[in-house]
């Protein structure tokens, strides 16, 4: 199984051609896709001109779309190894079960609940800004966007994916992320609006 870094190689390598750039690039959101799989290609196609089942895609758009990913990624990694540095120090100091923790992954760090509707900005820039906001004390908005309507879905017993994202956090109604509940210094009850 393939690596991020040789997926991105693949994308870069003008040998390959076109459609096996663009499924290299399909497949660097196996290993990281921070909105989700399907959000995050909606992100990088509508940000690079890409249509999202053009087999054929310019290459050089191939290329932007990856070069956002990796700065986003890179963002992330550095996050994950601050985060596992600092936790190691407080478990020397005792301190064995923190306040909180991140509980994202890196198949979605910022999940949207409609993958149609997704934050504004390059994806290391949002990443950025939820970073920010994690490493702050927990506010009543977005660490996003900043917008403070935040809707909490409806739990249904329709099947299994009705009302799932209700244990992550409420949707904010700016940009459609599913606010983590470590970066809400209140957390509203369930169903509240």
């Amino acid at each position: 199984m393939a690596g991020f870094r040789s997926l991105a190689y693949q994308v870069r390598d003008a040998r390959n051609d076109r459609a096996l750039r663009r499924h290299s690039l399909r497949r660097c959101l196996e290993r990281f896709a921070p909105y989700g799989h399907r959000a995050t290609w909606w992100h990088l196609c509508d940000r690079h001109g890409i249509a999202p089942e053009d087999r054929g895609a310019d290459p050089l758009r191939l290329v932007a779309a990856l070069e956002e990913l990796e700065d986003a990624r890179a963002v992330w990694l550095a996050y994950e190894r601050q985060f596992a540095e600092r936790r190691r120090r407080e478990k020397h100091d005792g301190l064995r079960r923190p306040e909180w923790a991140w509980g994202g992954s890196g198949d979605a760090v910022v999940r949207c609940a409609d993958p149609g509707v997704r934050p504004e900005g390059a994806l290391g820039e949002v990443l950025r800004r939820l970073v920010r906001a994690l490493e702050s004390e927990p506010g009543t908005g977005c660490p996003v966007c900043g917008d403070t309507e935040l809707r909490w879905p409806a739990v249904t017993a329709m099947g299994p994916w009705e009302g799932a994202w209700a244990w992550d956090g409420p949707v904010c109604a700016g940009c459609g992320i599913v606010v983590p509940r470590p970066a809400l210094a209140e957390t509203p009850a369930a169903g509240a609006a």
